[in-house]
């Protein structure tokens, strides 16, 4: 089979290898859509925190059962996705039910190879049956999971206003299962084109652009001088992080989904007197799949409209490198195998 590997930040090869055989436990997949996403261009741009070369990327998955190899209720041909961050099933997140963030954690296409090949083994305990769903929407289930789960974080409820920083493919996600539970969102971007995106695809009433001079000010007229109750970093930008401290409300959350490599500094005099509670959220689980999926069902959420760019399997080593350029207007390049 041929698998992409980018062997360097900066490069990738086409390599044949063997059709992997699945181990007890495993069943192998033929792999027919991966969506590219901000972990996958940072990996290749070298700016992706733990992570090591050569690596063979992509987690946002679609695919047909190869060999079903005894697991239960699957069989050959039949369109699943994955949850595809193994979790060990042992330590003390597991134990409590949250594998998302397990001590020993092996994503799929980070910290082991990934989807960017014909065929994949993958643990039979992170299949999710397609229920109907195309592969272009199956594919697009995780990185909206990330949004939903940071949205489960930070407890939305109906009416309150919600501040999304970054518009990026999970910033998306993000706003639109905010305004899903309710919230009244609010993005802000320093790119006008993605304001634009959110407001003209989505539906959001509100933008900011976060290089104007009036930040605060347009964020008080917004909110009625409250300022947002609820703060959702989407951008892994350290300035950006940091800067978010001050648009919180009194008593609001701050949820970090995006990932940088530096260390948060902020006043704790501003922050202790909000009562404010700030906290990280990683990953997705299986109870976020399971709402994306019933969201897609309902109509909630368009996974089509995400989709910019599309590339065959054969072609993505060379389109790759456009894709990290802000003037090609990329939300979700879509690679079909």
């Amino acid at each position: 089979m041929k698998a992409l590997v980018c062997t360097t930040p900066g490069s990738f090869e086409y390599q044949e290898t063997a059709v992997p055989v699945p181990a007890p436990g495993e069943v192998l997949l033929r792999i027919k859509r991966i969506g590219i996403c901000g972990t996958d261009l940072h990996a290749f741009e070298g700016t992706q925190p733990f992570f090591a070369y050569p690596r063979i990327l992509g987690h946002e998955l679609a695919a047909e059962i190869a060999d079903a190899n005894g697991a239960e209720g699957f069989a050959p041909g039949d369109a699943v996705t994955l949850i595809p961050y193994f979790n060990c099933g042992n330590c003390i997140a597991c134990r409590r039910g949250l594998p998302n963030c397990c001590t020993s954690i092996k994503v799929c296409g980070v910290h082991i190879d990934g989807g960017m090949r014909e065929y994949l083994n993958v643990p039979a305990y992170s299949l999710i049956k397609g229920e109907g769903l195309s592969f272009d929407e199956l594919a697009l289930v995780e990185p909206l999971a990330i949004g939903a789960h940071g949205v489960r974080r930070a407890g939305v409820e109906a009416g309150e206003f919600v501040l999304v920083i970054g518009a990026g493919p999970i910033g998306l996600g993000i706003a639109e299962f905010a305004c899903i539970a309710g919230g009244q969102v609010i993005v802000m971007d320093i790119n006008e084109n993605r304001l634009q995106f959110c407001k003209e695809k989505l539906g959001i009433t509100h933008v900011v652009n976060a290089a104007a001079a009036d930040v605060t000010e347009q964020l008080q007229q917004i909110t009625g001088n409250d300022m947002p109750t609820v703060v959702i970093d989407a951008t892994g930008s350290l300035k950006a992080i940091n800067n978010a401290f001050q648009y919180m409300a009194h008593g609001a959350r701050y949820v970090l989904v995006g990932l940088q490599k530096g260390d948060i500094s902020f006043s704790h005099p501003e922050f202790h007197k909000r009562e404010a509670t700030l906290m990280s959220s990683r990953n997705a689980t299986r109870e976020d799949f399971n709402h994306v999926m019933a969201s897609m069902k309902q109509g909630l959420v368009n996974p089509a409209t995400y989709i910019t760019h599309r590339v065959d399997f054969e072609q993505t080593a060379q389109e790759f490198a456009g894709w990290l350029n802000p003037a090609n207007g990329v939300i979700k390049a879509m690679v079909t195998c």
